[in-house]
């Protein structure tokens, strides 16, 4: 008993270190993912348990040093991890062997994170690379939740099999899915201030239409476009609204946490809402009262915050059964109201970027596959634009 309460101490103590840390100077988040409660069916075949995981993720800026965050924030059991490392990712699942480094937590490999809580590793000496790709590596125990705390559209492959790996062990074989479990952001240290942009969203952010493994969603090429000199964070999340239905925590319940607690971070993007619009079909005039209503709460959040604020208009969706005549007038409106609004320092005029001149309620026909969702095309440009316009 002494020894868990001796533990447990611990632990705590490591988690408000974390929080600490996040206010430290010099510090900017490189990536970072909206962590979400993972249901039965977004869950690996068999539990995570005595498994090794193998995640690849796709940085913005470099840097020497490095921290990152696990979180167990929507479990109700803890997660035991026996070690994690990190390695520069080669053709499907190998990594470069040489370039492996394993994480401490408070001086160990091993830690298991308590229901509700995330924490920061040891700060690590590493050299990562702007835009590089990176391998996490999470060698889990025996005890992990039933519901993972995950991310649902990682837009890369994820690799697990049984036992515990080593930098050298190849996964053949392995069990493939296209979620993120357990990794929530990572932080570099930076010699200069550097400007860090976070993207609040739903599947057009989070990355519905891009290619998997290809690093191609519309925040990919806004950091490609910035060179690796500003960092971009996708925190959009698939079905997500602003105000009420949609998956996962609406973004008025997530943005403290997802958006304003994310390390470094000086202008914020919300381009959120499409889901509000198409999943509320009874009243849409009271949709728009609502989605002006959060859109003020949360400039006001981020400002308070010292934060830049950017405003994207909400892009067509005719063909796609979100559209009706109702959803039509509710988008046109809220786009107006948000042209007009001098309240941000800047407005992403998504919907003029990508509209078909020939029908303004459509998304160009090379943009779309299903009416809504970008191509890869589509986040090109999209990507390149929101560079253009958010500084």
């Amino acid at each position: 008993m002494l020894k868990k309460f001796i533990f447990g101490m611990a632990l705590t103590a490591m988690t408000i270190s974390a929080q600490a840390q996040s206010t430290d100077e010099g510090w900017t988040a490189t990536w970072a993912t909206a962590v979400e409660f993972t249901g039965p069916g977004d869950m690996p075949k068999a539990s995570l348990s005595n498994r090794s995981l193998r995640e690849i993720i796709h940085l913005s800026i470099g840097g020497e040093t490095l921290r990152m965050q696990l979180s167990n924030i929507h479990s109700k059991e803890p997660v035991e991890i026996k070690s994690v490392y990190i390695a520069t990712p080669l053709d499907s699942s190998d990594i470069d062997v040489k370039s492996a480094k394993y994480l401490t937590f408070g001086g160990k490999k091993n830690v298991t994170i308590e229901p509700g809580k995330a924490i920061y590793c040891d700060v690590l000496k590493y050299h990562i690379e702007p835009l590089q790709r990176l391998a996490v590596t999470i060698n889990y125990g025996e005890v992990t939740p039933k519901n993972a705390s995950s991310h649902r559209g990682s837009r890369t492959t994820s690799y697990i099999i049984p036992g515990e790996s080593k930098p050298k062990t190849h996964f053949t074989g392995s069990e493939k899915c296209d979620h993120w479990y357990n990794i929530s952001c990572i932080d570099v240290q930076t010699t200069e201030p550097t400007p860090c942009v976070a993207v609040l969203g739903n599947s057009i952010t989070d990355g519905r239409g891009s290619t998997t493994n290809k690093q191609n969603r519309w925040t990919d090429f806004m950091a490609e476009a910035y060179q690796g000199k500003a960092a971009v964070l996708n925190l959009g999340i698939g079905g997500n609204a602003v105000v009420r239905g949609g998956l996962s925590e609406p973004a008025l319940k997530r943005f403290d946490r997802d958006i304003l607690e994310q390390t470094g971070v000086t202008s914020v993007v919300i381009f959120e809402g499409v889901n509000d619009i198409g999943g509320f079909k009874p009243n849409h005039m009271e949709v728009v009262r609502s989605l002006q209503d959060a859109y003020k709460e949360l400039i006001s959040k981020a400002k308070k915050a010292g934060k830049k604020v950017y405003l994207g208009t909400i892009t067509p969706f005719f063909g796609n059964s979100y559209y009706t005549h109702f959803s039509e007038a509710a988008r046109l409106t809220i786009n107006d109201w948000i042209r007009a609004n001098k309240d941000v320092d800047g407005i992403i005029d998504f919907d003029k970027l990508v509209q078909d001149p020939t029908n303004p309620k459509a998304l160009k026909k090379e943009y779309s596959d299903d009416g809504l969702h970008g191509t890869p095309a589509a986040y090109e440009a999209m990507g390149k634009y929101a560079a253009s316009i958010v500084k």
